[in-house]
């Protein structure tokens, strides 16, 4: 069982080193970059990572172009921002040792977030099971613009890893990346916002967040983690009333 494991990038310069790191047992790691202005590529490679450049066409797509140009059929997808711990790691190398009629055709992963100087458990922000080891004879990136995964084929066998994908996350990334294209996913798929969901998109969120998901059990980070739902909640819904909006006056 070989493994190619893919990191897409953009400007990574802070986060490459680790990441290809993090993935050192693997028999490829390839790094796709979109054009990078700063020093990505480079640490790539003297990593030993093989980096190939593509024009930006999507978080999914770009995916899925690392994974048709990995030379092996196991894909092992990780972020830049991402990290695998050890216990991850040794989970990896039992199922690497069996035998090929004992594996599944894809593995999920518990993905952990650190936020405010501690791991968050609650919230609804873990486990967060990522589907990221798997056989590309068996699965592919699903066309989404946001919150991309790999969607397997039909029958395709899936299993659990012991471990934990440590992710770092960042509050810019609800303004900048997942609002928008939240929205814009939420459009694709036909769904509609009004003045009252924009309303109570937020507050809703919050009471799921840091009630129904046990994000008080994390003290402060737990109710800043709580607020940024509520933001990106009361955000995406904004954004979609507006491309809803737009599309209608475009009609008249």
């Amino acid at each position: 069982m070989k493994i190619s494991a893919t990191i897409i990038t953009l400007n990574e310069a802070d986060n490459i080193r680790a990441a290809c790191e993090s993935v050192a047992w693997a028999d490829e790691i390839l790094v796709v970059d979109s054009e990078s202005t700063d020093d990505t590529r480079k640490i790539a490679e003297d990593c030993g990572a093989r980096v190939l450049t593509n024009h930006w066409p999507g978080f999914s797509k770009q995916k899925q172009f690392a994974v048709d140009a990995a030379t092996n059929d196991w894909i092992f997808s990780l972020d830049a921002d991402e990290r695998i711990s050890g216990e991850l790691q040794a989970s990896i190398d039992q199922v690497r040792r069996q035998d090929e009629s004992q594996l599944a055709d894809g593995y999920r992963v518990a993905r952990r977030a650190f936020y405010l100087n501690r791991w968050i458990r609650g919230g609804g922000w873990y486990p967060d099971y990522q589907l990221r080891l798997f056989n590309r004879r068996r699965g592919h990136w699903g066309d989404r613009v946001i919150h991309e995964s790999v969607v397997m084929d039909d029958g395709a066998r899936i299993q659990e890893l012991r471990g934990d994908l440590l992710h770092s996350h960042h509050r810019q990334m609800i303004e900048a990346r997942y609002a928008p294209l939240g929205a814009e996913q939420m459009y694709r798929d036909r769904k509609r916002t009004s003045r009252l969901q924009r309303a109570v998109a937020g507050p809703a969120a919050f009471i799921r967040s840091y009630i129904l998901k046990g994000g008080f059990r994390d003290g402060r980070a737990g109710l800043v983690i709580a607020r940024l739902a509520a933001h990106h909640a009361a955000l995406k819904h904004s954004i979609l009333y507006e491309l809803q909006n737009q599309s209608s006056e475009s009609r008249l």
